[in-house]
């Protein structure tokens, strides 16, 4: 486990704290959550745009004319 200092705006501070106290975490808890959820979206944008970057439009036309022109199934209707 490392230890930060960061500086927080008075009123994010008095947010997270007011909601620690009513969710209860800490403000460490809650930052350490929030850290990990932006770093998890975030490395999933880098793999989308990764995986993105090797597809072309010539192969998804290829792919959407292979889709059978059918009906949907019940309940699938939009």
């Amino acid at each position: 486990m490392s230890t930060i200092s960061i500086q927080l705006p008075d009123g994010l501070k008095e947010g997270i704290e007011s909601l620690g106290k009513r969710e209860g975490f800490s403000i460490e808890q809650f930052l350490a959550m929030a850290a990990g959820e932006k770093l998890a979206v975030m490395s999933s944008l880098d793999y989308l745009r990764k995986e993105a970057s090797q597809g072309s439009r010539a192969d998804w036309d290829n792919y959407l004319a292979n889709v059978p022109d059918v009906q949907p199934l019940p309940g699938d209707e939009i």
